[in-house]
């Protein structure tokens, strides 16, 4: 890793840092409101704590900065699939079932008239 100077007053060249002061301020600062430093340090160490290990990120796929860096993304990311087929394959079933019955059902009524 290397160490780079950013142009000064000039945010755009640092995307990336801009946006964790973004998160850190309107996630942490803002809505719990330190009174104290050391108040605004166990603040910032929980929610850098949340962060790396709890909070999904949409720009690595969804998963934790922690999950990607001991390369379970794969893991998680497999599991997330058969979770999503199992479910489609459920309302599938389901869908199936409900035609059957409401075609079944108007069949009754027809044929009692």
């Amino acid at each position: 890793m290397t160490h780079v100077r950013t142009s000064p007053f000039y945010p755009q060249s640092n995307g990336k840092l801009e946006r964790w002061h973004k998160s850190l301020t309107s996630e942490c600062i803002r809505p719990l409101t330190p009174l104290t430093l050391e108040d605004a340090r166990r603040l910032i160490q929980s929610y850098v704590d949340h962060y790396n290990t709890v909070r999904l990120h949409s720009a690595i796929g969804y998963v934790t900065p922690q999950d990607m860096i001991t390369g379970r993304q794969a893991e998680i990311h497999g599991a997330r699939d058969r979770k999503l087929e199992q479910a489609r394959r459920q309302r599938q079933l389901r869908r199936q079932s409900q035609s059957f019955w409401s075609i079944h059902a108007s069949r009754t009524s027809q044929a009692q008239t």
